[in-house]
C-alpha cells in the first residue's frame, strides 16, 4: 500500500492539486483573521475542495483542529487517486499507435 500511494502522489497533477488546498487553506485562514464580514465562510472553500472526504468533519468531534484533519484527510485521499487516475490514464497511452 504505501508504494501505490507513492507512485500515486508522484505524479504532477496530484502534487498540484495538494498545493493547490494548501494555498486554499492558508487563503482560508488569512481570511478569517481578517476583519472581513465574510471571513467566517472561508473555511467553506477548502472544505468543497476536498470533498467528499473532508466531510467527516460532520462526525468529528467539535474542535476547531478537526477542520485541517479533515481537509488535509481529503486532500491526501483526493490526491491519491488523482496520482492514480493519471498513471492508468497514462499507461493506456503507450500501446497506441497513430495509423496512417
Amino acid at each position: 500500500m504505501p508504494r501505490t500511494v507513492r507512485h500515486a502522489l508522484g505524479s504532477v497533477l496530484a502534487r498540484v492539486y495538494l498545493a493547490v488546498c494548501a494555498a486554499l487553506v492558508i487563503w482560508a485562514v488569512v481570511v478569517s483573521l481578517g476583519d472581513n464580514p465574510d471571513g467566517s465562510f472561508a473555511g467553506v472553500v477548502p472544505l468543497i475542495a476536498t470533498a467528499p472526504v473532508s466531510l467527516i468533519v460532520l462526525l468529528l468531534p467539535d474542535h476547531s483542529s478537526m477542520i485541517f484533519i479533515a481537509i488535509g484527510l481529503g486532500a491526501l485521499v483526493n490526491a491519491v487517486l488523482i496520482g492514480w487516475c493519471a498513471r492508468a490514464l497514462g499507461q493506456g497511452r503507450g500501446g497506441s499507435k497513430p495509423t496512417a
